[in-house]
């Protein structure tokens, strides 16, 4: 992690004010919030989150990145060995597991479609404060970095024993709220529906500040859990539809499938929280997302775990964003580990990313103040790339950029 210069400054505050400022107004949003409500437990919970929220800003217990990941390789090995330089390699084909499915193809394929792409450098310009804040689907976000949608800490991350499901979202959700962005709680296939309801009692407790994925269940299933997330106050909710793959894994009774265009209208249709496609992977499904009334879409090949030899998303990105950008949120996610990896993609058409891994072991290794920190390193080198290309505005970034 990238401390050289304390005073640095990245959306148009300084790096120690940011996380000060963030905690603060956070917990006192929240603590409004939950005495609005009346309810004395919501209210005792955002006590508790402003307490921690304090700490942080005030520099206590703020964990380093190095540290963070040293915990996580300790508690995932081997299921993840938390590599140097996480390509995909070494847990090649393990899945469940963390790594890519079969040959493992895919996953570094997302590696290495952004590894084609450098940036021009350029000193010669008046961009001094780059802003890294975004708005999404009215969510006041610090920078274009979401979370992204994981889970399954016994059969995905070896955790056993050793982290919840509960403890995870909490490190990954309260993470992102330290940081000024938003994390998601995750609907794994195996998930009855009252392990899912726990999870989104996270989500409430960070209320307007949490989002949700739901799987591609049955449709009476899926507006089901809609309902439920309804209810949390969360500003928009995700289905991966990209999981259909893994139908193999539902349980007896259980549906995981493909959605026809008629389904994803009737979902759109459901309610009036934004809907957002997970898994779009050309032009053609982007644009049949947007007629079917989806007000975003993540482009994603789930991390390479669901169809072997599928392109990058870095790669596909550029024409699905020319089909339509500006009509509805696009999110993109796939081999994201630096900041000047948010900027490529920023330039090559989304709107925001989600990250995966690298906030997985910001969870495992540290809790809600790790992924706070995986985040801040994150912010800090998109700040970085930002100034030395001249962008000055992570809302409006040119392709020209790209070398």
């Amino acid at each position: 992690m990238s401390i050289e210069c304390e005073e640095m400054e990245g959306g148009n505050v300084t790096r120690r004010d940011f996380i000060k400022t963030a905690a603060v107004v956070g917990a006192s949003v929240l603590a409004v919030q939950a005495v609005g409500r009346g309810e004395a437990r919501a209210a005792e919970e955002a006590k508790t989150a402003a307490k921690a929220a304090t700490a942080t800003a005030a520099g206590g217990g703020t964990k380093k990145v190095a540290d963070v990941l040293k915990v996580a390789r300790e508690k995932m090995y081997p299921r993840c060995r938390v590599c140097p330089e996480c390509d995909g390699v070494a847990c090649s084909g393990e899945v469940p597991g963390m790594g890519g499915l079969d040959s493992g193809r895919a996953f570094r394929n997302n590696l290495q479609a952004l590894a084609k792409y450098d940036l021009k450098m350029r000193t010669f310009h008046d961009v001094k404060k780059p802003d890294t804040s975004v708005t999404i689907f009215g969510a006041k976000l610090s920078m274009p970095i979401l979370s992204g949608i994981t889970g399954g800490v016994t059969y995905n991350m070896g955790l056993g024993g050793k982290v919840g499901e509960d403890e995870y979202a909490e490190g990954i959700i309260g993470g992102c709220v330290l940081a000024g962005t938003i994390g998601f709680a995750a609907d794994g296939i195996g998930d009855p529906l009252a392990t899912y309801e726990t999870r989104l009692k996270t989500v409430a407790k960070y209320k307007g500040r949490a989002v949700a994925q739901i799987k591609p269940r049955s449709q009476a299933d899926i507006i089901q859990r809609i309902r439920l997330i309804e209810a949390t106050g969360a500003p928009f909710f995700a289905i991966d539809i990209d999981s259909a793959g893994r139908a193999a894994r539902a349980l007896p009774g259980q549906t995981v499938e493909p959605k026809t265009l008629e389904q994803l209208r009737e979902i759109a249709r459901s309610t009036k929280l934004p809907f957002v496609v997970k898994g779009v992977m050309t032009p053609e499904e982007a644009v049949a997302a947007y007629k079917v009334g989806a007000a975003g879409i993540v482009v994603s090949n789930h991390g390479g775990r669901v169809l072997d030899h599928t392109p990058g998303t870095a790669q596909v990105l550029p024409a699905i964003a020319d089909k339509v950008k500006g009509k509805m949120t696009i999110f993109v996610d796939g081999g994201i580990r630096y900041g000047a990896d948010v900027l490529k993609m920023l330039a090559l058409g989304a709107d925001a990313v989600l990250v995966g891994r690298p906030l997985v072991r910001g969870s495992v290794g540290g809790g809600a103040e790790g992924v706070a920190a995986i985040l801040k390193k994150m912010q800090d080198e998109l700040v970085v790339a930002m100034t030395l290309t001249g962008t000055a505005d992570v809302k409006k970034v040119s392709r020209d950029i790209l070398a």
